[in-house]
């Protein structure tokens, strides 16, 4: 039998049904709907704010405040409760919303006698497009179920709105009124290359005819059998004998193993049940789901879980199709961009690939499945970029730049021209990059610099034999953990470490031990409490050494995995000698453990630090003494050295790391290792550009690790050096004063024929 909450909510989304469905204008409907939702709530309010351009909220119905604020109040986004539910898309109920410091008052409306509020935001297509609010003149603790009831009416209200265009799409994106004249739009480069070609718009948002359901029973058994479908899709695609053939067949395989995992997640389906249960329909529920799901991952910052949103995007679109029966046949023009909000990996695997000259995102990272799959079939990405489906329509001419992260729209002639060049040197270039992979990184005198890779998933691994490169110099571990459902044990963790050693053939790989906690929160680990400088919190190692059975059973991970072979282990984020010492003294432990009990251990086992907390630059040689290497982080170093945080738009460009301060704190680094003979690598994002490394290289260092798309142009640029003409002249860049030295140190790549991309 149902609870006394969940029939309440069925019987308001009843009613709310037959006035959305009556007669009359939207704004007459509006006007009705709230005060049933006032009733339904047995509240004294009950007030629709709907987004207007420019981020302002206007109020457009209410039931209990004057109705002469009707179009007048407004509020933008971040003023008041209401401008803070919109700002931050999170639920508020408060008992006295009075005393909450972002209460603001307005006479107009007069709420003077209403001391509790409970509010929602209202979500379309992952966007604010208003806010739901009710209010008592009591002080009344709201519960859960009134806070799900409310939730679940916001969705509803949203349908009615997005529907009944209340306001004006092109008042929202003003930028799309012009569609004749081109336009640029700045996002990120997530995969490089230049496409030119025609706009094919993605659009998985499936418009939902019925939202309220009579019969839960019913909802529950079309879900079930849309789930079956939608699992059995994913298996077909595994099997797909064109995924299963070809170099990067692992890529696809793993991704869509991750894929299917998602989908099956019983946690979600879960929250759909209860949707159906407060008297929404299977599709309706499902998008509450959604974009409920959506919105809270999307506060989290790490990378690996907001990419998850991705995943949840393709598989919900997936789902709708199978409920609602709309399966469309994609019709692609010849050299097609794709442009989307954002994409799962199946989703793209739908798309012709050969047909495929781009793909623009308004959304997107570096690491996202699709990205993934997009990288194995050579497809420029641009990700980040603001309201690119507002602005474009379908099969106008685009541009998407992956080498600078620009998205041209309507270009002229000249400039497809221009970019058509530069779009067949890039594949001449990449063609040479495979051809010399072989080739030895030895400068013009004889000096060899290892180039590695930085890794983090299996998928990387093919990365090796396609770059040619020496090894692994950095393998983030976390990844797994931060894409898994649940903490990997022991046995799952050795089993990929096994895999990885296996595909490396031989090849170095270093890994760096859990660098969790802080941002990058693990889905199945909740933290004690928000920090607030995640990045210099309580994270990595700090973690490893407060709660050491985690620290030990990925060390006796490794040990399983690399048996009779050799291993690197590298602790992050060591902030102080004692602090590496005691990590070490785990490992050892173990393994004396280990060869007591005659179980087999690595041939050799070597075991090292990060150097990104700056305390640990006036402990290098301390360090030394017990530690077998060394890796410099320079991202973490230098954010940290300058104080400014790399994921902040507003500080992170305030600094050029080709400066004089840097210089000369890699070059006394390089210099007290020198002495101790202690190997060192550098693995952060200065490794991988060309002119950076020439200044690295010209310090002493002869260890990079990078990306795998930066391996072919560092690679040239060594081979096209003289050491012996280099190191004097990065010394003397040492005593420059000037913010950067690039200008400077481009000019003598010039000057000597050194081969920068």
């Amino acid at each position: 039998m149902q609870s006394f909450a969940a029939e309440d909510s069925r019987r308001l989304l009843a009613r709310m049904r037959s006035v959305m469905a009556g007669k009359g204008t939207a704004q007459a409907r509006l006007d009705k709907t709230v005060r049933v939702i006032a009733e339904g709530m047995r509240a004294d309010v009950c007030s629709c704010y709907v987004m207007r351009a420019g981020e302002v909220l206007e109020l457009f119905a209410t039931h209990g405040l004057d109705p002469e604020a009707v179009h007048v109040t407004r509020l933008r986004v971040g003023e008041g409760l209401v401008g803070e539910i919109a700002a931050h898309t999170r639920t508020l109920a408060l008992a006295d919303a009075w005393s909450h410091p972002q209460f603001v008052y307005r006479p107009e409306t007069g709420e003077d006698f209403f001391r509790s509020l409970m509010g929602v935001p209202l979500i379309q297509a992952g966007r604010v497009i208003g806010v739901l609010a009710v209010q008592t003149r009591e002080e009344r603790e709201f519960d859960s179920w009134q806070v799900e009831t409310l939730e679940t009416v916001a969705m509803v209200i949203s349908e009615l709105l997005s529907a009944t265009e209340l306001v004006n799409r092109g008042e929202l994106f003003p930028a799309n009124g012009n569609a004749i004249l081109p336009q640029k739009i700045q996002g990120v480069s997530l995969n490089q290359g230049v496409g030119i070609g025609f706009a094919l718009l993605h659009r998985p948002d499936i418009r939902i005819g019925r939202l309220v359901s009579e019969d839960p029973d019913a909802e529950k058994v079309r879900l079930h059998a849309a789930l079956d479908v939608l699992k059995a899709d994913v298996d077909e695609l595994m099997e797909l004998s064109d995924i299963k053939e070809g170099a990067h067949s692992r890529d696809y395989v793993d991704v869509l193993e991750a894929y299917r995992m998602f989908a099956a997640d019983s946690g979600l389906i879960r929250k759909i049940e209860a949707g159906i249960d407060s008297g929404l329909t299977a599709e309706a529920a499902t998008q509450k789901m959604h974009e409920e799901t959506r919105m809270r991952m999307q506060q989290i910052s790490n990378p690996m879980i907001r990419e998850r949103v991705l995943d949840l995007d393709d598989l919900v679109s997936r789902l709708l199709n199978g409920l609602t029966q709309d399966h469309v046949k994609i019709d692609m023009p010849e050299r097609a961009i794709l442009v989307a909000r954002s994409l799962g990996p199946a989703e793209l695997l739908n798309y012709d690939a050969k047909k495929l000259a781009g793909l623009v995102l308004e959304e997107g990272s570096s690491t996202m499945h699709a990205t993934v799959i997009a990288k194995a079939l050579d497809i420029p990405v641009v990700g980040q970029v603001k309201d690119v489906l507002a602005r474009v329509d379908s099969l106008d001419s685009l541009i998407a730049d992956g080498n600078t992260g620009q998205v041209i729209i309507r270009p002229a002639e000249e400039l497809k021209e221009i970019y058509a060049e530069s779009a067949n040197a890039l594949a001449r270039q990449k063609q040479a990059y495979v051809q010399e992979r072989h080739l030895p990184s030895t400068t013009l005198d004889g000096h060899c610099v290892s180039l590695l890779l930085n890794a983090g998933l299996e998928i990387d691994m093919p990365a090796l034999a396609h770059t040619g490169a020496d090894g692994i110099g950095l393998f983030r571990t976390e990844l797994s953990f931060l894409s898994a459902a649940e903490m990997p044990d022991v046995r799952e963790q050795a089993s990929l470490y096994k895999k990885i050693l296996m595909e490396a053939d031989g090849r170095p790989v270093t890994f760096r031990t859990l660098d969790v906690g802080g941002d990058k929160i693990l889905p199945y680990w909740r933290a004690s409490r928000v920090e607030e400088n995640p990045a210099m919190g309580w994270r990595a190692l700090r973690i490893g050494l407060d709660q050491p059975s985690l620290l030990r059973q990925q060390i006796r991970a490794l040990f399983n995995a690399a048996a009779q072979t050799s291993l690197r282990i590298m602790f992050p984020m060591v902030s102080a000698v004692d602090e590496f010492v005691a990590a070490k003294r785990i490992a050892i432990d173990e393994l004396e453990r280990r060869r007591a009990k005659s179980v087999p251990v690595p041939e050799t086992v070597l075991v090292g630090a990060m150097i990104e907390v700056p305390a640990l630059l006036w402990q290098i040689d301390e360090l030394s003494d017990h530690a077998d290497f060394l890796c410099i982080g320079t991202n973490d170093l230098l954010q940290f050295i300058f104080a400014a945080d790399r994921s902040n738009s507003n500080v992170h460009d305030r600094y050029d790391v080709l400066s004089q301060p840097v210089l000369r704190l890699l070059r006394d680094v390089a210099e007290s290792l020198g002495e101790t003979q202690t190997e060192v690598t550098i693995c952060g994002e200065m490794a991988g550009r060309p002119v950076d490394a020439l200044a690295l290289i010209g310090l002493g260092y002869r260890r990079l690790s990078m990306t795998p798309a930066a391996i072919g142009p560092v690679k040239r640029a060594v081979r096209s050096t003289d050491i012996s003409r280099l190191e004097p002249f990065v010394r003397d860049l040492c005593n420059d004063s000037r913010r950067s030295v690039r200008s400077k140190l481009r000019g003598f790549a010039q000057d000597y024929s050194i081969l920068l991309s």
